[in-house]
């Protein structure tokens, strides 16, 4: 299990950075929300796809024993807990997961602004 060598949160822009020895990371705070390991996100079998979340931010970390980290969100959203290897998959697999999360938003017809909505016509 890879565990960080070094956390750090950077508010003004919105990542989380992770070292793992001389390699570093930074990973967003829109994809750690949609990514979260909650059962919000992840449902029960059953994914809930997450859209409208373009401007969150990352407003805390906490350890969560010592085998996770608890990320904390400015839309209200603190549950799951990011274990390490699970950060060190997002970690390593961000364009892969990325490239999947906005394709799958583009098939359901969602956006990443939550000002924004598509409507489908039916004609």
């Amino acid at each position: 299990m890879p565990i960080p060598t070094a956390i750090r949160l950077h508010k003004a822009s919105k990542t989380l950075e992770l070292h793992y020895g001389e390699t570093r990371y930074s990973l967003g705070a829109e994809f750690l929300r949609v990514h979260s390991p909650s059962a919000e996100v992840k449902g029960h079998g059953k994914p809930i796809l997450q859209h409208g979340k373009l401007n969150v931010a990352l407003t805390g970390v906490e350890p969560a024993g010592q085998y996770a980290l608890k990320l904390i969100f400015d839309d209200g959203h603190d549950s799951g807990l990011y274990t390490w290897d699970y950060l060190h998959e997002l970690a390593t697999r961000q364009d892969a997961l990325w490239a999947d999360y906005l394709a799958a938003l583009a098939a359901a017809g969602k956006s990443r602004d939550p000002d924004e909505s598509a409507v489908r016509l039916m004609l």
